[in-house]
C-alpha cells in the first residue's frame, strides 16, 4: 500500500492529542503522523470529528476561539471535511435504523456517526487512523488502526 497515495480519515484522539496533550506518551509519535498528513495532503475527517474536537476543546476557548478553531483545524492540517465544512450546511441526514445498526454492533453514539460517514463517503484505497482503532474494525468498510501501526 502506497500510504501516500490513499486517503487517510482521521479520528478525533488524533487531534485532540496534538493540540491539548503534549505530554502523552503517544504525542511523538502522533506528530509524526501528522506532519506526515500535513507533508502529502491526504487527510480526511469528518464534521463530526470536527464538531467533536470543537466541543472538547470549548471548556478552555472563548467563542471566538472556537469559531476559528473550526475554521482553521483543516487549514492546520491539510485536510479535507466530509461530507461539507460550511458552517451554514444542514448536519448529515441519516436514517435511525442505519445508526442503530452501528450502535447494536457496540458503538457509542459519536462513533457510530463518524462510522456511518466513513462508510458513506469514504470510497477506494482508505485507512481509518484512531487511537482507539479497535472500537472501529467491526464498524467500517476500511481498514482501522492506530498512527503508530501506519507509521510502521
Amino acid at each position: 500500500m502506497d500510504k501516500k497515495k490513499i486517503t487517510i480519515f482521521i479520528d478525533t484522539n488524533v487531534f485532540i492529542i496534538d493540540l491539548r496533550y503534549r505530554r502523552d506518551v503517544r504525542f511523538k509519535t502522533n506528530q509524526d503522523f501528522l506532519n506526515f498528513i500535513v507533508r502529502y495532503g491526504n487527510g480526511v475527517t469528518s464534521i463530526v470529528n470536527l464538531l467533536e474536537i470543537c466541543g472538547i476543546l470549548s471548556f478552555n476557548l472563548n467563542k471566538q476561539q472556537i469559531q476559528e478553531l473550526f475554521y482553521y483545524l483543516p487549514e492546520k492540517y491539510k485536510i479535507s471535511i466530509i461530507p461539507s465544512h460550511d458552517m451554514n450546511s444542514i448536519f448529515p441526514e441519516t436514517y435511525v435504523k442505519t445508526i442503530m445498526d452501528i450502535i447494536c454492533r457496540k458503538a457509542s453514539l459519536g462513533d457510530a456517526l463518524i462510522a456511518n460517514l466513513v462508510n458513506k463517503y469514504v470510497r477506494g484505497k482508505a485507512v481509518f487512523i484512531s487511537w482507539d482503532a479497535v472500537h472501529f474494525r467491526n464498524l467500517l468498510s476500511i481498514e482501522a488502526i492506530t498512527p503508530q501501526e501506519f507509521l510502521s
